[in-house]
């Protein structure tokens, strides 16, 4: 037998021979390929040009509250929900599980990852097929900019040049904040802060593991793993992201177990819709502009929101409830409830009745006394008739139909009676209170553009709640109007102590004066008084239910009624609206701010210690009023008003002369009697010191007159 020692050994040499030729061979076509490949990309980095970001910069025009939360969101001009956020507003958590899911070297590529397209290449040649993409989330970004799938390997070519263009653009932080913005969830839902709020009814800030997981696995399939359609499919998509995190040790086995237990959402949740009225009519009046900061507090906008849709429906069908909050320090409003419902159709819940033109009732009442006590024509202690009296053609009724025959001017104001309120306004003069009010900020329609009558005092004409509310916030302030803002980026108004007097609605005394008045206002049943100063009004007909009121720092006002401005039968002030208003206010604080006492003594004299004009008040007839026979009207002559007085340590004394009217003259610094009725007409006054001090002179018959000047010292 023969044999053939090299037999054994001949094969394994031209084995190793064909496969050392086989791997160059390989290794030439992959050094090829690569060559080829540069080539081709620097070849489209040239040939195919940048993508513009333009088109997509648009986002839903959003207001957001004073802390910077949603209040409400428009869609897109193609319909789409594509809310403005950074990565700064997503849970950490959750870009942990993106990148894990998604690019696990995002950080370090350069919008290509090399290492991903080999591993897909690879597992294609081992599986026959796809098995995983190769796209990172810059390709995903140029992929939604471009608006194109690029299933295609033309389009995964182009996806890439992009992808390199938009990384030489823009920053990593950059490109994942447009991942963020515009990875699809289904629907008309574009970017983690929409799909966020849908799902979860809430802002990605805060996510829990199931929740990061399953807002990972969505944009890779959105149509098909919709949780609020496919809940099988979501689930399945959300887990497998639960065990790459594990996997990759963001999280441990038992936290992704209870994640897999919780449940998929079941359907979308409705968008926030707070202070509709208000940023509906903020967007209209500030085009262009995306994001709309506002002083509204969303948490407090929506407890009364709540309350305004009870206290309608508490109080009958088809009426509507409105609402505004103003902190009165600043101006700013911190809630405006425009209706009982936005959508509620069937209260005609579209209309905002916080700017609808409405006759307030007896709601002006404090702001005729405030200037009567300013002219020095009543004192809170002074007394007056309540009984029917007729003025003219005009005979108003108290509310009942009843009188209380004498009583004081605090007693009328706190009871809230109607013929008392018609005198005094009589001598205040109506077209003077109205002047008053317009100066401070109070747009006020009188019927047919008619001249000013004694029907104001009972709500003859109309304003706005907001208006109103605005009226109070100067009563607040001690007679200082302030400019009501909604906006965060319009300033508080600031002036200085001059243009403050000259912009006066009531001087701290008297507004002082009515504010403790307000406060004696009886309350609603289970309610403490004292705490809050409020008034109440109905209009003619019961058409309309008011209640204003406010403490050391807030001002609430309050309106029911029908937004058609039927009659509703017992719908009454006190009893309708002013429960709402002592509710709103336990919803902003359970604590009152106390109010500031001012610098005043008007309150400290009694009824006796009162001068005798100022004791009771006497209405002068229409015939009296203007006859020949009395005296001139009384007039000060010195000092002229608006005027600055210089006093020194050496001449301390300022000579008052007035002209006209009935001796003996009273003359009032600041509310305060100046040594009491003076037979002359001339009186040595001397100050306490220096600033604005508002001087009144009253006549024998109760005629008066005013000015206010400054003090200084040279």
């Amino acid at each position: 037998m023969r044999s053939y020692p090299y037999a054994s050994t001949a094969a394994p040499v031209v084995s190793q021979g064909r496969w050392r030729y086989r791997v160059t061979s390989l290794l030439a076509a992959f050094g090829f390929l690569i060559a080829a490949g540069y080539g081709a990309c620097r070849y489209a980095l040239e040939a195919i040009a940048p993508l513009s970001l333009r088109t997509v910069m648009e986002t839903s025009v959003v207001a957001l509250d004073r802390k910077g939360e949603l209040l409400r969101a428009y869609t897109t001009s193609d319909g789409l929900w594509r809310l403005p956020v950074s990565i700064n507003q997503v849970d950490p958590l959750y870009i942990k599980m993106l990148l894990a899911f998604e690019d696990r070297r995002y950080w370090s590529h350069s919008g290509v990852d090399p290492l991903a397209i080999a591993r897909a290449g690879w597992q294609m040649l081992q599986n026959g097929r796809v098995v995983s993409g190769a796209s990172t989330i810059t390709m995903q970004v140029a992929r939604l900019v471009a608006r194109q799938h690029g299933r295609t390997l033309g389009g995964k070519l182009r996806q890439a040049v992009h992808a390199i263009h938009l990384e030489r653009q823009l920053n990593k932080r950059a490109i994942l904040s447009l991942y963020l913005r515009m990875a699809p969830f289904g629907g008309n839902l574009e970017g983690v802060r929409p799909a966020s709020l849908a799902y979860f009814g809430k802002e990605p800030q805060r996510l829990s593991p199931a929740q990061a997981a399953l807002l990972v696995a969505l944009p890779q399939s959105p149509e098909s793993r919709r949780p609020d359609r496919h809940r099988v499919a979501a689930r399945q998509a959300r887990n497998r992201v639960l065990d790459i995190a594990v996997a990759q040790g963001i999280i441990s086995p038992e936290t992704a177990r209870r994640a897999k237990a919780e449940r998929i959402p079941r359907r979308r949740i409705p968008f926030p819709l707070y202070a509709a009225h208000l940023v509906d009519a903020e967007v209209k009046h500030k085009p262009g502009r995306a994001v709309h900061h506002l002083t509204i507090d969303r948490g407090l906008q929506a407890d009364l929101e709540r309350l305004a849709k009870a206290a309608a429906r508490r109080n009958g069908p088809k009426l509507t409830t409105a609402i505004v909050v103003v902190d009165h320090a600043t101006g700013e409003v911190l809630a405006r409830v425009g209706s009982a419902g936005y959508l509620d159709m069937g209260r005609t819940g579209g209309v905002d009745m916080t700017r609808a033109i409405r006759s307030p009732g007896s709601a002006l009442k404090p702001f005729i006394y405030g200037v009567a006590f300013d002219r020095g024509i009543v004192h809170p202690e002074t007394l007056i008739e309540d009984r029917p009296t007729r003025f003219g053609t005009y005979a108003p009724k108290n509310f009942g139909e009843s009188f209380r025959g004498t009583v004081s001017i605090r007693e009328a104001l706190a009871a809230s009676l109607n013929i008392p309120a018609v005198k005094v306004l009589e001598a205040v003069g109506p077209a003077r209170l109205v002047a008053k009010l317009r100066g401070a900020g109070a747009n006020l329609v009188l019927p047919g553009e008619a001249e000013p009558s004694l029907a104001v005092a009972l709500g003859g004409l109309g304003l706005s709640l907001t208006d109103l509310t605005g009226l109070y916030a100067a009563l607040a302030r001690g007679g200082v109007p302030v400019p009501l803002v909604h906006s965060r980026l319009s300033s508080p108004s600031t002036r200085d102590e001059a243009e403050n007097e000259t912009s006066r609605l009531l001087t701290a005394e008297g507004a002082d004066a009515v504010t403790r008045i307000l406060r004696t206002a009886p309350p609603p049943p289970n309610a403490r008084g004292g705490e809050i100063a409020f008034k109440t009004g109905t209009s003619y007909g019961h058409r309309d239910a008011w209640a204003i009121g406010y403490d050391g720092r807030h001002v609430v006002g309050v309106w029911i009624g029908r937004a058609d401005a039927t009659a509703t039968p017992d719908l009454v002030g006190r009893t309708s609206a002013a429960p709402i208003l002592f509710d709103a206010f336990q919803r902003i604080s359970k604590k009152r701010v106390p109010f500031v006492k001012p610098k005043t003594r008007l309150e400290r004299l009694s009824g006796t210690e009162l001068p005798p004009p100022l004791r009771r008040f006497e209405r002068l007839d229409a015939f009296a009023a203007h006859s020949p026979y009395l005296d001139p009207p009384v007039q000060i002559a010195f000092p002229p008003d608006r005027s600055e007085i210089a006093i020194d340590d050496r001449a301390p004394l300022v000579i008052l002369r007035a002209d006209g009217g009935a001796l003996p003259l009273t003359w009032l610094a600041d509310g305060v009697p100046i040594n009491g009725p003076s037979q002359t007409r001339e009186l040595a006054f001397r100050p306490d010191g220096q600033g604005f001090v508002k001087l009144v002179v009253m006549d024998a018959h109760g005629r008066t007159d005013r000015v206010t000047v400054r003090l200084s010292k040279d």
